[in-house]
């Protein structure tokens, strides 16, 4: 029996659950040969808000950032995570600049990619995929798990055989709230392994503190890789340690081989690092916090929002908003909380308490119903729907939202040349995502201010004006997990 292997992620989803994303790269780079010299089977070192943290916080060049990993770990496979149509943005983007994106990200040296898509809709990670694929590089398509009436482990595994079909290499658990029970990662690993027949990797958090025992029950059944991170940069809403995870399978049969001395060698490093970050961190995000199981929050997600509510003056209102998050959930279609679904319900569930329940809705909850991210797995609550389709003057989306989306690459170039930006892949991409600190970071100039996407979630028609009562026309900046959102919120009657 093969021993499991290990993913390491604590240069990704370690620091950005546990630390909002802000560990640096010269942060990173003297534990990188560290890394490099362990034997884990990937290290994940980018995507997710890596690219916005680098641009808004940081200012870095995150494909520099790529680079310089690369040469400081050439040995380890270096992972990303893709979030498919809407690349690493909250928004949708055309077939021509994700797949310029993933080019560009493959020429700059990535090797494997996590492709998901935030309602398990497969149509959007088809680009994705394919470009990977051509690209010659490992496409890991991600099944991102969560728990509601419609999504069984049949469900689970039929997205299994669809992400196969569609020429994945491999198959990822992206259990993003760290809600997978002992038993269903068992049940679903073995479906997966039984059905598929491709590798399989169980990502998972240790939010609810099942982290650990249910990468134990996956590997009993035969998952192939479990990921893991470096403490302090573990546990809570990060995933589970290495060190933890080595004692919990000590004897057991595919119990990995690591070096004792370099992970505590590691654990030294990173205990700096976290003090380095305090100002990100927080208790509340180190312990083990069972309401998770009801409210499937992302871990990524719950580092930030307790201070993005201080900013709209509603820190008392935390559990309050947490406690609306299923609710508009359920109403979206029982949509799995994950980027970008995960800001934008927490947006919702936000003004639900501040304005009212559905008195206002945020665009990209809109969108969502109107079907622009893709179908949801279940049925969107018709009466949220009709105030939508009456404000708007829109019916549903039913084809792949991305075949209504022009061509924009030629058109970004443009706009990058008449700005006296580079026109090279690499800046149009990230000039598609993040325009202004694209332009902050190459001219200068000091911290720039968030702005939306260039490129609109809304294919179909301008959204028409709804009908206003007291409180309409509300301008508003929402920022939840990095993600900010410029609204302007209506009263729907």
């Amino acid at each position: 029996m093969q021993p499991v292997t290990f993913n390491n992620t604590v240069l990704r989803d370690g620091h950005q659950s546990l630390a909002a994303t802000r560990m640096s790269t010269a942060q990173m780079l003297p534990a990188a040969p560290i890394l490099d010299s362990m034997g884990f089977s990937g290290l994940e070192t980018w995507g997710g808000a890596t690219i916005d943290a680098c641009l808004r916080y940081l200012g870095e060049n995150p494909f520099e950032r790529l680079r310089a990993l690369k040469q400081a770990a050439p040995n380890t496979p270096q992972i990303m995570l893709l979030r498919g149509q809407n690349i690493v943005q909250y928004t949708s983007f055309p077939d021509d600049v994700v797949a310029a994106f993933v080019r560009a990200n493959s020429a700059a040296g990535q090797d494997i990619f996590r492709i998901f898509d935030a309602l398990n809709d497969v149509r959007n990670l088809a680009t994705a995929v394919t470009t990977v694929l051509d690209c010659g590089k490992h496409a890991r398509g991600e099944i991102c798990y969560t728990i509601s009436p419609v999504h069984t482990i049949e469900a689970f595994v039929q997205l299994g055989v669809d992400l196969q079909k569609l020429g994945c290499h491999s198959i990822g658990i992206k259990d993003m709230s760290g809600i997978i029970a002992p038993r269903v990662a068992y049940d679903l690993v073995k479906e997966l392994k039984r059905r598929v027949g491709l590798p399989v990797t169980l990502h998972t958090h240790d939010t609810a503190g099942l982290g650990a025992a249910s990468y134990l029950a996956a590997i009993d059944a035969g998952v192939d890789a479990v990921e893991t991170s470096i403490a302090p940069f573990a546990n809570g809403t990060g995933q589970p340690d290495t060190v933890r995870m080595l004692a919990m399978l000590k004897g057991h049969p595919r119990c990995p081989e690591f070096d004792p001395a370099k992970l505590q060698q590691l654990r030294v490093y990173f205990d700096d690092v976290y003090k380095q970050l305090g100002k990100f961190t927080s208790p509340a995000n180190e312990r083990v916090d069972s309401d998770i199981l009801i409210f499937q929050v992302p871990g990524g997600m719950l580092s930030n929002f307790r201070n993005q509510l201080a900013e709209q003056g509603m820190s008392d209102k935390f559990d309050e908003v947490v406690r609306e998050i299923p609710l508009v959930r359920e109403a979206l279609g029982w949509i799995p909380l994950v980027t970008p679904t995960s800001q934008i319900v927490g947006t919702q569930a936000m003004m639900n308490v501040k304005f009212g329940r559905w008195k206002m809705i945020c665009q990209p909850a809109q969108d969502i119903a109107l079907g622009k991210y893709g179908k949801a797995p279940g049925p969107v609550n018709p009466d949220v729907l009709a105030q939508v389709e009456k404000a708007s003057g829109q019916q549903v989306v039913t084809e792949r939202p991305a075949n209504l989306l022009a061509p924009a690459m030629d058109g970004l170039r443009q706009q990058c040349a008449a700005k006296g930006l580079p026109t090279d892949d690499e800046t149009v991409v990230l000039f598609a995502m993040f325009p202004q600190q694209v332009e902050v970071l190459i001219k200068g100039g000091g911290a720039p201010a968030a702005t939306p996407a260039t490129v609109a979630a809304s294919p179909a028609k301008p959204r028409q004006p709804a009908s206003t009562t007291a409180g309409a026309g509300k301008h508003l900046i929402i920022n939840v997990n990095g993600g900010r959102y410029d609204v302007t919120v209506e009263r729907l009657d």
